[in-house]
């Protein structure tokens, strides 16, 4: 896999270089966040690892940048800030992970397998899948409600095909972290609560027919009350 690794820790890029490149990945280099977003532009990355405290431009901002150009490289960001505020802000900018500082050589190998066998899922057809009035295409990424175009973050969307796909099943907050994320998040964190309350915001708020519900205690249902 060609990977570039954006980075301004001199050891840690040795570190993590050395063990990738073991690996039988090909690894490029970036030590702040202009070099970073120019190379990332102009070469062909299948996953940017990407560190938030960058010098130059920061790594929020470079994976915002990226995400606008339609980069559809797999971005794995780095942080030393693990609260629930800062992941989603990572999120919700266009990456698809996050690993927080310090983290195990064997972690960051297993999210790199993750995020491949995402990626290489891409490319296989989705079914339509639809409750009551919502309309999920897998192929487009699309969501609509009726006649309203419903826009997701890339985030909200993995959550709300994850809840569709097992309709009418309570799913528990783990099950859901693991398999929207396909990481092992700190268990005192909100993060699915938060995201949660963005998917009723945009998909249940305008409609009578509220299709997210809480198991209280328990975790969360996407059904159809009216059916």
């Amino acid at each position: 896999m060609k990977i570039l690794l954006i980075e301004d820790e001199a050891k840690l890029v040795s570190i993590i270089q050395r063990d990738l490149t073991a690996e039988g990945h090909e690894i490029s280099v970036a030590l702040d966040g202009t070099t970073g977003l120019d190379m990332a532009i102009k070469m062909d990355f299948q996953l940017i690892i990407l560190d938030i405290m960058l010098p130059g431009i920061n790594g929020i901002e470079v994976c915002r940048r990226l995400r606008q150009a339609n980069q559809n490289a797999a971005i794995l960001m780095l942080t030393a800030l693990g609260t629930t505020e800062n992941v989603v802000v990572g999120l919700d900018s266009g990456a698809d992970d996050y690993m927080v500082k310090p983290f195990s050589l064997a972690e960051l190998n297993a999210r790199i397998r993750t995020l491949a066998r995402r990626n290489s899922n891409l490319t296989q057809p989705a079914n339509v899948i639809q409750i009551a009035d919502l309309v999920i295409n897998g192929d487009e990424k699309s969501v609509k409600r009726g006649d309203k175009i419903i826009d997701l973050t890339a985030t909200e969307y993995r959550l709300l095909e994850f809840l569709a796909k097992n309709k009418n099943h309570m799913l528990s907050r783990i099950e859901i972290l693991e398999h929207v994320w396909n990481i092992d998040f700190n268990m005192g964190t909100n993060v699915v609560d938060v995201y949660i309350n963005y998917l009723r915001k945009k998909v249940d708020k305008d409609f009578d027919n509220k299709l997210i519900h809480t198991v209280i205690g328990m975790g969360y249902i996407l059904k159809n009350n009216a059916a």
